[in-house]
């Protein structure tokens, strides 16, 4: 099942505020860097359990801190609430002998996600739970919120250590890696003209790729977001792009027959419908700057895929050695796509979103 017995997690889950009884325990295995469990009792699922892999989400207090926050405003008639289950000590999470931390949230039955969709009402479902969620978190205090990974989607750090791989990596792997590393100089080049200074700042997912939107199995309706480690200060630009490179893409991540990589472009415009449903926070600047969102986010994962494979591995999850080379050239193509449909974007936002 996975490094962790059905009788270890049930045990864990005697530290939690939930009826006694054997859980069933199943592993979700999409996540690249928490592991995550469903809790069943009988045939119905319950909980999420999961391990905040605390390597990666070093202030693991902030992170439930700013989750805690974000859960008082994410309710609404068309936004479905979540619940953190506390441990019996009233702390946030648990904190295990070995040092592992451990949370635990309520299910939303009935619940479903994809990684991917061609179904346009999907994608329209996205950009409006998407743009519902930022505005709920309007009301939030940008002063309550810590940053869970520091510079997250900073492109000069991103940058930075790029470059310091290329110095340590192997020569193996930089010959096999050419490709992706000359791709990355002339997108860096051109993405040192954006300056995000122009933009508000504002409480953001910063994971918004499509297999963190909840739907229902029944309606396809979307019900809210998941997986808020990464919720903290940034731009809804960050936001608006991570969801496009996952909706207007209908190819996986890490697709190696680049041919079946495409910018869909009824996907991209049902995504934006979706957005103008709730888009009344965004200024006259985010509007005309979100097309480069479409271009920035899915570069960065390439960047840092790439950047991870020349460390050979240590970030990323990952089933075979190139796999994050493989990331890494599919994001890339899929950046040139969306790079190439500049004009396009900007038409598409402004028409429908201004």
């Amino acid at each position: 099942m996975s490094r962790y017995s059905i009788e270890h997690l049930n045990e864990l889950l005697g530290h939690f505020s939930v009826p006694r009884t054997k859980y069933l325990i199943k592993p979700l295995t999409d996540g690249l860097i928490n592991d995550t469990f469903l809790v069943f009792d009988g045939p119905t699922p319950l909980y999420i359990l999961q391990r905040v892999n605390h390597l990666v989400f070093t202030d693991v207090k902030g992170v439930m801190n700013n989750i805690q926050q974000a859960f008082i405003y994410l309710q609404d008639h068309d936004y479905s609430k979540i619940t953190l289950v506390p441990p019996q000590n009233g702390n946030s999470h648990y904190i295990s002998p070995t040092g592992n931390h451990w949370r635990l949230m309520t299910f939303i039955d009935g619940s479903t996600a994809y990684n991917t969709t061609e179904d346009t009402n999907i994608a329209f479902e996205a950009g409006r739970i998407i743009s519902k969620f930022n505005l709920l978190l309007q009301q939030a205090d940008l002063n309550d919120y810590v940053d869970t990974i520091p510079r997250f989607h900073d492109i000069a750090l991103r940058e930075d250590q790029f470059k310091s791989a290329l110095k340590s990596a192997a020569p193996n792997k930089l010959e096999t890696a050419e490709e992706a590393i000359a791709f990355s100089n002339v997108i860096l080049k051109k993405l040192s003209i954006l300056d995000l200074t122009k933009l508000p700042i504002r409480v953001c997912h910063n994971d918004t790729k499509l297999n963190n939107i909840l739907f229902s199995k029944e309606s396809n309706k979307a019900l809210c977001l998941i997986d808020l480690d990464t919720l903290m200060k940034g731009y809804f630009l960050y936001d608006f792009g991570d969801a496009v490179r996952t909706i207007a893409n209908t190819a996986a991540e890490d697709e190696k027959d680049h041919s079946k990589i495409v910018f869909n472009e009824d996907l991209f415009e049902a995504f934006i419908d979706g957005l103008a449903t709730n888009s009344s926070f965004l200024t006259k600047t985010e509007i005309q700057m979100l097309p480069w969102g479409a271009v920035l986010m899915p570069f960065l994962h390439g960047i840092r895929a790439l950047t991870d494979y020349l460390n050979n591995n240590i970030y990323y999850k990952v089933a075979y050695e190139n796999q994050n080379l493989d990331r890494s050239l599919s994001l890339y193509n899929f950046t040139k796509k969306a790079l190439d449909r500049m004009s396009y974007m900007e038409k598409v936002v402004n028409d429908k979103l201004s």
